[in-house]
């Protein structure tokens, strides 16, 4: 963008590091972008709100009119920037260092440029003008170097170049040993294990079948709450449908081998264990729907990552910040919108992910005070939802959990202990379903209670009054009773509402052959 390659002059020459010297090293900003000259940089700091991003270059201006130019195409180029970054609006600010001004007016030019959503400012810094620009800066940025800094002789000069660069050879070296601490392994473990189990699914009748999740260990919480405990763990190891084991391993694949290589194996391993027991001990809380899936423990590395940029922010958004928070926001907005998904496990997971973090810090750092009060906020989070859950009923049940387990100890002849479960609903303020009532009837039916089985079937009917097992159990019962014209009305009835029910028709022919 020069107007002239003139050489610069040593004073010009010390100005341009000295300002560089001052952003890079005492501001903290980035440099992202070096011209080959070395006289045209972009750097950034997310951090400072009033100027994102800062393109320092070093000029010889004559007219004004290209001065307005460079001016124009810097703002064009601030917002390509934002645009790329992901950012809602940028302020920018351009400072130039020249040896002079333009020989002609120029100052319609200083003006703030608008391009887009991008703010652009200028500031001109030339050898018989220091003091305007620094007094300028100083809205910008909390201090500012002093006038005399900037002068000296060339080596000075030289030598804030030398800093400049080494402190970005530095920063990128640290860099790549935070990013690169560890290489991923258990990330792999896990995706295989997720697979083996899949298959194991499908082979015993299904990933999608209920009795196959409630074998191998889905979150189920009447289970749960009949003591067995490791469905908080084992849910993460299994999924329901090809589709969704698909999407959750691309997930732990991308997000896994990230945070594993920050934090290293043993720290991801804890971190995603402890995340998708988080996540079942919220679903466990606040969902009553049998539940399966990774999704929790893949949160906790949403949250992993969002402990990295709570702590250091700026290298967090200047790497994959806005990235990572878009895309935590989709999914908790499709969780929230989409029916049948376990957002409760997800945010479970998101703040089980983030208290787990908090545990572990980074390796090779310290930070105890902090990691004992992030020690004590998860033992807090799990103590709470453990003792709500068991101890005062908040576990979250409904009629279809609490049927399909009355159903199960039913087929293996346990009556007794199916109707415990299913009286203690009801009693305990639960919501039965026209099934709860039906799976009653049936069981006081058996034993000879048959005023007791008929109120049942009642309300079972009630409920649902195309319930056809219901009536016909009805008038089996009255007919029993010898209330003929009652059975009757309830035979026909079942029979009207399954009409390829041969059973119903034999049994309204019977009755009224009678």
């Amino acid at each position: 963008m020069d107007e002239s390659s003139d050489e610069m002059t040593t004073q010009t020459n010390l100005i341009f590091w000295r300002l560089a010297y001052f952003f890079v090293v005492e501001q903290e900003y980035t440099l992202t972008r070096l011209s080959q000259d070395r006289r045209e940089m972009l750097l950034e700091n997310r951090s400072v709100k009033k100027a994102a991003i800062i393109r320092l270059s070093q000029q010889n201006l004559g007219w004004a009119a290209s001065l307005g130019r460079d001016i124009e195409q810097t703002a064009w180029v601030g917002e390509r920037l934002r645009k790329q970054r992901g950012m809602r609006k940028l302020n920018m600010l351009n400072v130039m260092v020249s040896p002079h001004q333009p020989v002609d007016e120029f100052s319609q030019f200083m003006k703030p440029v608008q391009s887009g959503k991008t703010q652009t400012a200028v500031l001109l810094f030339t050898e018989e003008n220091l003091g305007g620009p620094l007094q300028e800066l100083e809205r910008f940025m909390e201090s500012v170097p002093e006038q005399r800094e900037f002068e000296g002789a060339d080596d000075e000069a030289a030598a804030y170049e030398r800093a400049v660069l080494s402190h970005e050879v530095k920063r990128k070296e640290e860099e790549n040993r935070f990013f690169y601490y560890g290489k991923p392994f258990f990330t792999y473990v896990f995706t295989a294990v997720n697979v083996i189990m899949f298959f194991l699914m499908t082979i015993a009748g299904g990933s999608t079948a209920t009795d196959v999740l409630i074998q191998f260990g889905a979150k189920f919480n009447p289970l749960i709450l009949e003591g067995e405990w490791w469905r908080f763990i084992t849910p993460v190891f299994l999924h329901i449908g090809l589709l969704h084991l698909l999407m959750n391993s691309m997930a732990l694949y991308y997000l896994g081998t990230a945070v594993e290589q920050i934090y290293g194996r043993l720290r991801f391993l804890w971190i995603y264990l402890f995340s998708g027991f988080t996540g079942s001990l919220l679903s466990f809380l606040l969902t009553p729907n049998l539940s399966a899936g990774a999704s929790g423990a893949i949160f906790g590395l949403f949250g992993a990552l969002l402990y990295f940029g709570v702590t250091k922010p700026k290298l967090f958004f200047r790497t994959m910040g806005m990235n990572v928070l878009v895309v935590i926001g989709i999914n908790l907005a499709f969780g929230f919108t989409v029916p049948g998904i376990d957002n409760a496990g997800h945010i479970g997971g998101l703040i089980g992910g983030f208290l787990a973090t908090g545990i572990v810090h980074f390796p090779k750092k310290r930070r105890i005070l902090q990691q004992l009060l992030f020690l004590a906020a998860a033992s807090t989070f799990v103590a709470v939802g453990l003792f709500f859950g068991f101890q005062h009923g908040y576990a979250a049940l409904d009629a279809q959990s609490v049927n399909i387990q009355a159903a199960d100890k039913l087929q293996d002849g346990n009556k007794q202990e199916a109707e415990r479960i299913l009286s203690n609903f009801i009693q305990k303020g639960g919501q039965p379903s026209a099934e709860t009532y039906f799976y009653l009837g049936v069981i006081k039916a058996g034993d000879g209670r048959l005023e007791e089985a008929a109120s049942h079937f009642k309300q079972a009917v009630r409920l649902r009054s195309n319930f056809s097992e219901a009536h016909y159990n009805l008038a089996l019962i009255y007919s029993s009773q010898g209330r003929q014209e009652e059975a009757l009305q309830a035979a026909e009835q079942a029979a009207a509402y399954a009409p390829n029910e041969q059973t119903y028709e034999d049994l309204v022919r019977k009755l009224n052959n009678e």
